[in-house]
């Protein structure tokens, strides 16, 4: 599990540690590992080091002296470094070693060719504009050279973060650099895996420089050894309802589709039933059509003892009948999933929002899984306020009284409590239609299946929902291997991705 640290809780750390250790140790840790991240990407990418050409972009911050200290690194093995400095104000001690070194300082000057041509025959830029206490966009200098870097063919590293990416929450206000490997320092920070930050970071590379936290992270990313807890291997004296069983509730006149994509995933997600919740609208004849080892039922959900959690609402069509189920499946005392249609309902009606906090007051966990325009309609004008897609899915899990689970490029899971994850496992390839209700079946699978386990405390199931999209994002990453994909691929790839999370196997 990687840990996400916010700025303030970075900087603490690193103040706490500099009263241990004389206070240059820290940047020296720094730029060793990046000079060691851009040695490697240099090998990798012309074969080796010796003669290579490298630009350091200089900020008057911190980051801008790991810059420069890596650089006059760089010089020794072999390289030739040029920094372009924008700012009169540059760390001193990294500035004369690099010069002692054999590199070369310049200030940058927007229109001046020769030191755009430096850019250009670059193979390597080391971007140290800006570090992780910059907020907003690029100032108009630093702005013109980002364009610069932007049509060369040099390989990009950030110091840190991208220039011009806010570290706390991925917020890009304005021009900003983008990196194709971001180095950085102590901790993951959020604004490198949320959305749209991610998109600026490229490949994220964590160098230890030996901080210690003394509080809970602001978010975590799960690993696959993380994921394979949910996903365990049935034990040799268990059975269908010991596995656990997913009741869904989806699918209608309208769109059949859903009621089968939803419970293709369900019944590889790891569980040992479904049973499909009959609304007398012909699709329970369509769904054992397809799938003959699922049961059929038509009775209140609340009665179906034996259904471990629900996955509801994907498919719904936006008639009468949405509310009434999507109440009835909220009285069954398990986890339940609401997806599509469902939360078109719980945008609407107060009384169903009433009763998810009934729910939660009562120790049961309900999760909703909007896209941003799903959001939009629950918490209208959230996501447009500033505040971030991880912040904005804390603030209306605590309002709501549910696990948030706001799909997009880096998927945040956020529970009431505060507790929050990350997705890094999807790729774009999901964005195909179906392809929510793929994920509603996952999590309503690993639901059951914790359930069944006795795994039921808010924690565990928050945790469940983020090993849930992980698999969803391993399913996507396995189909799209060869072509583009549909939700049909994405649900037909679901064991893989177990197998991906049991087994360390690609995904």
């Amino acid at each position: 599990m990687i840990p996400l640290h916010g700025v303030a809780q970075v900087l603490a750390a690193e103040a706490e540690s500099v009263e241990l250790l004389d206070g240059g140790v820290l940047m020296q840790r720094a730029a060793h590992g990046l000079a060691l991240a851009c040695t490697r990407l240099l090998t990798e990418v012309r074969g080796g080091v010796v003669g290579a050409r490298v630009v350091v972009l200089v900020g008057s911050g911190n980051n801008g002296g790991d810059a420069l200290w890596a650089g006059s690194m760089l010089v020794a093995r072999g390289c030739r470094v040029d920094a372009l400095t924008l700012s009169d104000r540059i760390h001193e001690q990294g500035a004369e070693a690099l010069s002692r070194s054999g590199g070369r300082i310049q200030s940058w000057k927007t229109g001046d060719e020769r030191l755009a041509a430096l850019l250009t025959d670059a193979d390597l830029v080391v971007d140290g504009i800006v570090g992780i206490g910059g907020a907003g966009g690029l100032r108009p200098d630093a702005a013109a050279l980002a364009e610069e870097v932007l049509g060369a063919e040099a390989v990009v590293v950030a110091v840190d973060v991208p220039s011009g990416i806010d570290a706390d929450t991925g917020i890009v206000a304005g021009a900003a650099l983008r990196a194709d490997v971001t180095v950085t320092f102590g901790a993951v920070k959020p604004g490198l895996v949320v959305a749209p930050g991610s998109a600026f970071a490229g490949v994220v590379h964590l160098v230890d420089i030996g901080i210690g936290f003394a509080t809970r992270p602001v978010a975590e990313v799960l690993e696959d050894l993380d994921v394979a807890a949910w996903v365990l291997e049935p034990a040799e004296d268990t059975y269908k309802y010991r596995r656990g069983v997913v009741g869904v509730a989806a699918g209608s006149r309208a769109y059949p589709g859903a009621a089968l994509l939803v419970t293709a995933a369900a019944r590889h997600a790891n569980v040992g039933m479904v049973r499909y919740l009959d609304r007398a609208d012909g699709n329970a004849s369509h769904v054992i059509a397809h799938f003959p080892d699922v049961v059929v039922d038509g009775s209140p959900p609340a009665g179906q003892e034996r259904v471990g959690a629900w996955a509801c609402g994907s498919g719904f069509p936006g008639d009468q009948l949405d509310e009434i189920t999507v109440l009835a499946v909220l009285e069954a005392a398990v986890p339940v999933v609401l997806d599509a249609g469902a939360l078109t309902v719980v945008a609407e009606s107060a009384g169903v929002q009433a009763r998810i906090a009934e729910r939660a007051a009562a120790g049961l966990t309900t999760v909703l899984t909007p896209h941003d325009g799903e959001f939009e309609r629950i918490r209208p004008g959230a996501l447009a306020a500033g505040a971030g897609r991880l912040v904005e899915a804390q603030r209306a899990a605590a309002d709501l009284q549910a696990v948030v689970v706001l799909k997009g490029p880096g998927t945040v899971i956020a529970a009431p409590d505060g507790t929050a994850y990350v997705d890094t496992e999807g790729t774009s390839d999901l964005g195909t239609a179906g392809s929510g209700d793929v994920l509603t079946g996952i999590i309503g699978g690993l639901l059951a299946g914790a359930w069944a386990a006795g795994r039921r405390d808010a924690d565990s199931l928050v945790e469940a929902t983020a090993a849930a999209v992980w698999l969803h994002g391993a399913a996507g990453r396995t189909a799209a291997v060869d072509a583009p994909i549909t939700a049909t691929d994405v649900a037909a790839a679901v064991p893989a991705a177990v197998a991906a999370a049991r087994f360390g196997a690609p995904a």
